[in-house]
């Protein structure tokens, strides 16, 4: 395929579009029917001008239309010949580089005047272009199915990456002792968090003594001997997180012990009243669990 310039692109274009006159059509179908290439770039430029004749319908005008263009341009009435007063001749030595200069001026003139409409139809044919370009992509992305299958765009996939949240963490075990004496009503409830071993005292059924004071130890053959985990209070809960010292298997299989003291408790850190309530922890099951544990 041979290599076309500028002028023979912009003219297969206009004569594609309908804006040459009737010489250059006349020229370019000379072209045409001696060059299969440029005929095929005529068809080039016809298709892909075609979607202006889809989306645009043909208009007739009104007769009367006509008429007023007529008498615009001075054509309603008949015209008198035109009548070009007489030049005077130039003297007979300057008429030949008088009909020279003339000649070239009428050449310039007639050269712009041609490549300015050429310029001007290449702006036309631009514009157009860029609306017909508009125009298809607004319909691309409003009514898609309007467009031909060739160019109608591709529905888009989107993989929506879907988060599972995190199971919930398992709650911890929880531990409880009755501490009471000889089976008789529990005194009170000592209750065990297996995640921190903070612990709580519930009074349930001890009466308070006057000017003495229940203190709560740990017992364990571990332990060299047993250790105070504080006075418990006249509220009805006492809380502690004094267990977090003590290894899980000690908390877990410690005796539990309640002494009368001195108000405010043992004053050298030994038992010195006696013991009136004991218990063991025994595992609560948590209500997600599958089944029972068994008592440590």
């Amino acid at each position: 395929m041979m290599a076309y310039s500028e002028d023979h692109i912009v003219l297969a274009a206009e004569y594609a579009l309908g804006t040459l006159d009737a010489d250059e059509r006349a020229q370019v179908e000379a072209i045409m029917s001696i060059d299969k290439d440029f005929v095929a770039m005529v068809q080039a430029w016809e298709y892909r001008l075609g979607v202006l004749n889809q989306m645009v319908g043909s208009v007739e005008p009104r007769p009367e239309v006509w008429d007023r263009i007529r008498t615009a341009v001075g054509l309603a009435e008949p015209q008198e010949p035109l009548l070009l007063p007489e030049a005077p001749l130039p003297p007979p030595v300057a008429s030949e580089l008088v009909a020279a200069a003339t000649a070239a001026e009428n050449s310039n003139v007639i050269r712009l005047a041609i490549q300015l409409r050429r310029w001007r139809n290449i702006a036309s044919f631009t514009s157009a272009i860029a609306a017909v370009l508009v125009a298809m992509i607004a319909v691309g992305i409003y009514q898609p199915d309007l467009l031909p299958e060739g160019i109608r765009p591709k529905p888009r996939t989107e993989v929506v990456e879907v988060k599972t949240p995190p199971a919930p963490a398992p709650p911890s075990a929880q531990y409880i002792a009755v501490l009471q004496k000889d089976g008789e009503s529990p005194a009170f409830i000592l209750t065990v968090d297996g995640a921190t071993r903070n612990f709580t005292v519930r009074k349930v059924g001890a009466q308070p003594e006057p000017g003495r004071s229940y203190e709560l130890w740990i017992v364990s053959d571990k332990l060299q001997r047993p250790r105070s985990l504080g006075v418990i209070g006249g509220s009805d809960f006492t809380a502690r997180p004094v267990l977090s010292a003590y290894a899980p298997e000690v908390v877990n299989q410690a005796t539990y012990a309640v002494t009368v003291e001195p108000e405010g408790g043992s004053p050298t850190g030994a038992a010195t009243g006696p013991i009136v309530f004991t218990g063991k922890l025994i595992e609560s099951v948590p209500p997600s669990a599958p089944a029972a544990a068994g008592p440590r």
